[in-house]
């Protein structure tokens, strides 16, 4: 029997008349792709960039030394006030420390704001200062400073009152961002808030220039204390290194590959029992178990393309359109894992497709004609 002459612009047109002919199921394979790779890269994209975005704003307060309680956190926010303030006299006695600031880190939940209690004097004397866009520093316990991209986000200004922990400060200072937290009270009254007296959540240290010497100092003072030196902390501020993310990001990562794989496979094995008899006439005018697979994977690897790049499209508009609305979010896609995206799409769809494809290219033409 004389082959078939599926050559490739011939392939191309039975792949692409298919899809055409079966629009819900090319559609609903395109869908399953770009949820896919939204889901992926946009999760990637919001937890590298807080994590990134978090990294910059703790080197902006000037400190290279960051002292913590044992078992504490990266992420200030979950570490709770347990640290003696007689520990910041014990740092301040070593040789090569130039300065302490102690800090006591609350989370304010209504508005998933990280706020700092400070010694304003310390703190602020840990760089430069505080480069004040309006108004003046804290001098009283009811007093706050917010920086400017939240006081442009939420159009406030001095002499605004900012309601926390219910609690009302009266907003004296709006300063330029990038010093650890957005809103700054100060360190008694975030004490009274938290009910930790004489207690703080952590010490930034700057040295006199040994950065390493001086770390190496407070640690025989405080052997059971995390002492690192900033430039270690922010080695730690990436997402792939941090392995609280890991097991987060991969739950993603297999769910986006199941779903894809599942709806590939419903859709092909669905697609395969439609067009029994076409692909039995293909085979008995010729066509090899070679070309069928080709062509029923050709379709579902088109399928792929179409939802990779709507994924991809789609995560650009979303990022776009969630910076613009909330400007303290930082979304920041690295470009390996665009690559990884399209890897696991790939790998998900075709995996979803061979078996279907596998099972059809062996059909024998007699019983494939026959099938009702």
């Amino acid at each position: 029997m004389a082959e078939y002459p599926t050559n490739g612009f011939t392939m191309a047109r039975l792949v692409w008349g298919s899809l055409r002919v079966r629009p819900m199921r090319t559609a609903l394979n395109v869908a399953a792709v770009a949820l896919q790779v939204f889901l992926l890269l946009f999760m990637v994209g919001l937890t590298t960039g807080i994590v990134s975005e978090w990294g910059k704003r703790v080197e902006g307060i000037g400190a290279d030394i960051l002292v913590q309680a044992p078992n504490s956190s990266i992420f200030f926010a979950f570490s709770p006030a347990v640290m003696l303030e007689e520990v910041g006299r014990k740092i301040a006695k070593v040789a090569g420390v130039d300065e302490v600031s102690p800090v006591l880190v609350l989370m304010n939940t209504q508005q998933m704001d990280v706020v700092y209690g400070i010694d304003y004097r310390t703190f602020n004397a840990l760089s430069k200062g505080f480069l004040f866009r309006n108004g003046r520093p804290i001098e009283n316990d009811g007093e706050a400073l917010i920086d400017d991209i939240k006081a442009d986000t939420r159009r406030m200004k001095v002499g605004d009152k900012l309601n926390m922990f219910g609690r009302e400060f009266n907003i004296v200072g709006i300063v330029a961002h990038g010093k650890g937290a957005r809103s700054f009270i100060s360190l008694k009254a975030a004490q009274d808030i938290a009910g930790a007296e004489n207690r703080v959540s952590l010490y930034y240290v700057r040295s006199t220039g040994d950065t390493e010497g001086v770390r190496e100092a407070i640690v025989s003072v405080l052997p059971d204390h995390r002492v690192r030196s900033m430039s270690e902390y922010l080695t730690l501020m990436n997402s792939s290194n941090l392995p609280q993310f890991r097991p987060f990001i991969r739950s993603f990562v297999v769910v986006g590959v199941i779903i894809s794989f599942l709806v590939v496979l419903l859709s092909m094995h669905t697609m395969v029992l439609e067009r029994t008899r076409e692909i039995g006439i293909l085979k008995a005018i010729g066509s090899s178990r070679i070309q069928i697979l080709r062509m029923l994977v050709g379709e579902t690897l088109l399928c792929a393309a179409a939802g990779i790049v709507i994924g991809m499209v789609l995560t650009l508009v979303v990022k776009s359109l969630l910076v613009r609305a909330v400007p303290t979010l930082t979304i920041i896609i690295p470009e390996f894992w665009i690559g990884r995206a399209v890897l696991l799409a790939l790998a998900g769809t075709i995996a979803g497709a061979l078996l279907p494809a596998f099972r059809a290219s062996g059909f024998d033409p007699v019983d494939a004609l026959a099938y009702e």
